[in-house]
């Protein structure tokens, strides 16, 4: 095995005993008082009209190529959590997002005919008792039609609807106009915008921390 596909396989196996270390840190409602549920955004339409042949939770290498995505690497991670701040467990999360050249995995998207044949464009994870997901993937950017780089959620649950929204760049300007975002109401808008922070890396890589909370209560 290879150096790259080594370090792959770390990674997706890593999900599991980093959700160890946050159980020890995350106590169950201790700040349901402050909590705010997550604005729900269109799923838009360009959610993968067919689904790529690698759906794991790395979106920069597809299956056991040796060839990365293009893009400035992104860790995304959060945690699903209900209305009273307790971790769901089971949840699916789905995110999708435009490649570095603004193309969606579908074939309707702008640029698909140039779209970047190494990102997978699409990814799932599912949360085990703390809730939490994580995502390698690359830092959004604009795509025609919109002015605030995004990424798509989506998170799945047996026995809820679906629930969809975005999370977008803290400090990008085209937050202030992007006519998705602004339709979120300016009170509950802040929590869809995070930060993508410069991680101790020689490749530049960010970190971005995108908890949702959901509008029920966990099962027990």
């Amino acid at each position: 095995m290879n150096d790259k596909n080594l370090s792959r396989r770390i990674f997706i196996g890593s999900a599991a005993v980093g959700a160890i270390g946050t159980a020890a840190l995350f106590v169950p409602g201790v700040f349901a008082e402050k909590l705010m549920q997550t604005p729900s955004q269109t799923e838009g339409p360009f959610y993968p009209d067919k689904m790529p042949l690698d759906t794991d939770n790395d979106l920069l290498i597809i299956n056991d190529s040796i060839t990365p995505a293009v893009g400035t690497v992104t860790h995304l991670s959060g945690r699903i959590l209900d209305r009273r701040g307790d971790p769901i467990r089971n949840a699916t999360v789905e995110i999708w997002q435009v490649d570095n050249n603004a193309s969606y995995l579908h074939t309707k998207s702008d640029n698909y005919a140039k779209r970047d044949r190494n990102f997978q464009g699409f990814g799932r994870f599912e949360t085990g008792s703390t809730g939490e997901y994580r995502f390698r993937t690359i830092k959004p950017i604009v795509y025609p039609g919109r002015q605030a780089p995004h990424i798509h959620f989506m998170v799945k649950l047996k026995g809820h609807d679906k629930f969809t929204t975005q999370c977008y760049i803290k400090g990008h300007p085209g937050n202030a106009v992007d006519f998705v975002l602004k339709a979120t109401p300016a009170k509950v808008r802040g929590a869809l915008i995070v930060d993508f922070t410069p991680m101790s890396s020689p490749i530049g890589e960010l970190a971005a921390k995108f908890d949702i909370v959901l509008g029920y209560m966990a099962a027990g």
